[in-house]
């Protein structure tokens, strides 16, 4: 059968594998965030619009190393899954991600994610 071109084939079908949970992940209470706000910027710079809220997006990164999921399958009421997964890359890189874990998880648990 051809499709006449560049473009024009069928979307292959994806099967997307069952998530790998990992264990020790907690939930976001509220005494680990009073904990987490200290490290994390301002809500809202001196300039621009302010930032989506901090505890959503870290409760999405919890969210998609918890389940094993990709970003791109983040369920919506997170907000786009850009947004939390180019934060993740950035406060990867300010080491901030590596202090969220040692605040959430017991010393001898801490690992970095490469969700």
């Amino acid at each position: 059968m051809s499709y006449g071109g560049r473009g024009k084939l069928p979307p292959l079908a994806r099967q997307v594998p069952a998530p790998t949970p990992v264990p020790g992940l907690p939930v976001l209470t509220d005494v680990h965030w009073q904990q987490l706000r200290r490290f994390l910027p301002p809500q809202k710079p001196q300039t621009g619009r302010p930032a989506t809220d901090h505890r959503l997006i870290v409760e999405a990164m919890l969210w998609v190393a918890s389940s094993g999921s990709s970003w791109r399958e983040l369920p919506a009421r997170f907000g786009p899954w850009t947004t939390v997964a180019s934060r993740y890359q950035r406060w990867v890189k300010e080491g901030l991600w590596t202090r969220i874990l040692q605040v959430l998880l017991p010393s001898e648990a801490v690992f970095l994610s490469s969700a």
